[in-house]
């Protein structure tokens, strides 16, 4: 596939376990960490890197354009059959965007254990796809 936001790519078996890991660890720090922010901050950055992940294991690379993070996700979404992927995705890359572009936004408990649930079920959908589960 070559088109604006994807372009083939051979990435290697290590290269996607490392795009995986990257993921994972930005899940680790999501889990572990106290304060909201930096916790819904670091479940979105794994939400995006474990679709890199996915992405790279079927030779596919993101161009780094304006949309291209709404185009990981539908693509994320459509790889592993879940529309919620879309869904719940967008509305995260949306309060992301509001916090950075928008003067922020309150992120509650509640919140992030919800952002938090629905990441860690997605990575571990990648891993499993991948063949490395987490």
């Amino acid at each position: 596939m070559n088109d604006k936001f994807f372009t083939d790519f051979a990435f290697t078996p290590e290269q996607v376990q490392k795009n995986l890991q990257n993921a994972k660890r930005d899940l680790g720090i999501a889990r572990e960490d106290t304060i909201f922010d930096v916790k819904f901050t670091y479940a979105y950055t794994a939400l995006i890197k474990a679709g890199l992940a996915l992405l790279s294991y079927y030779k596919l690379k993101v161009r780094s354009i304006p949309g291209h993070h709404i185009k990981l996700i539908e693509k994320l979404a459509e790889i592993l059959g879940d529309q919620a992927i879309d869904d719940l995705g967008n509305a995260m890359r949306s309060r992301r965007n509001a916090d950075l572009y928008a003067g922020g936004t309150d992120i509650t408990a509640k919140d992030c254990g919800e952002y938090l649930a629905f990441v860690e079920s997605v990575v571990l959908k990648v891993s499993e796809k991948i063949g490395k589960p987490v």
